[in-house]
């Protein structure tokens, strides 16, 4: 299974801020989409990524204030990004060794979607389900 086929199922919306946002205006849009991660899109370029694990290390074990700080002063800037092509293997990988939980998706050098670990996780199940079918359709034959 590829990525693309992650989103043709989940879909490929994709929530976006500015750098110059406050964390806690960040942290409202994610909190209303009910997501754990959200993109900084400026000009149509991907410049980083703010998530919750940015949010409680960088503002709440420091003592800083989300309605004072910018998202450029705590956002992720080396992203870690897949494409639409690339397998689920490639993605566990990437999410294992360089520990995100998050991988925007480009094409073109332009954002089309995200998946998460649990997108992932949801996939693989599904995949193994199937094999579990099938396999089981072959002993009963």
């Amino acid at each position: 299974m590829t990525v693309n086929q992650i989103l043709s199922t989940k879909g490929k919306e994709v929530y976006s801020i500015l750098s110059t946002n406050t964390v806690y205006e960040a942290l409202t849009v994610m909190s209303e989409k009910n997501i754990g991660a959200i993109l900084i899109i400026e000009d149509g370029i991907l410049k980083g990524v703010l998530s919750e694990r940015d949010y409680a290390r960088k503002i709440v074990l420091k003592a800083k204030s989300s309605k004072k700080a910018f998202v450029h002063e705590i956002m992720e800037v080396d992203v870690v990004t897949v494409n639409p092509s690339d397998n689920l293997d490639y993605c566990m990988e990437l999410m294992s060794t360089k520990r995100v939980r998050h991988l925007p998706v480009l094409e073109n050098d332009t954002v089309i979607g995200i998946i998460s670990i649990s997108d992932v996780v949801k996939a693989i199940i599904e995949i193994q389900k199937d094999t579990i079918q099938h396999l089981n359709s072959y002993i009963t034959q």
